[in-house]
């Protein structure tokens, strides 16, 4: 199964502190663990809301909201795709995480839906669109 594994933001992430190098260091060894173990297929930091914007749908309209956003605890600072054999593997990995933060921190998983979860409404000529695509992005 993959989970995408979300690093949530704090007020020191969102106001653009940088890690420290030795936070840096933490995390090159422990992404080396998951790149050895087969685990992880990418991973990134991102820059605060601040830097973002949002595109927000109603009906067929559009509006853009340009960052920052209010919300610290709702915003991601940092990802990680893994793939695990079980929602358990990957909370025993996020558990041998450095602390992405300094002081409090959160960091959540949530399975990536799969080709199965959608059921008789992905159809045939869907799944074939998808594999081309997946072709497509490998290739590139």
């Amino acid at each position: 199964m993959r989970v995408m594994v979300m690093v949530k933001a704090t007020e020191q992430s969102e106001a653009g502190v940088m890690p420290s190098e030795q936070l840096l260091a933490d995390m090159g060894r422990f992404n080396e663990q998951l790149v050895k173990a087969g685990v992880m297929l990418a991973g990134e930091g991102l820059h605060p809301s601040a830097k973002g914007a949002r595109v927000r749908f109603s009906g067929k309209d559009r509006s853009v909201v340009d960052g920052p956003f209010a919300e610290t605890k709702e915003l991601v600072a940092g990802f990680w795709l893994w793939q695990v054999r079980s929602l358990d593997e990957a909370i025993e990995w996020v558990k041998r995480c450095p602390n992405p933060h300094e002081g409090p921190s959160e960091i959540e998983i949530r399975p990536v839906f799969e080709a199965d979860d959608f059921g008789e409404e992905f159809t045939p000529e869907l799944r074939e669109q998808e594999q081309r695509l997946r072709d497509q992005l490998e290739r590139n």
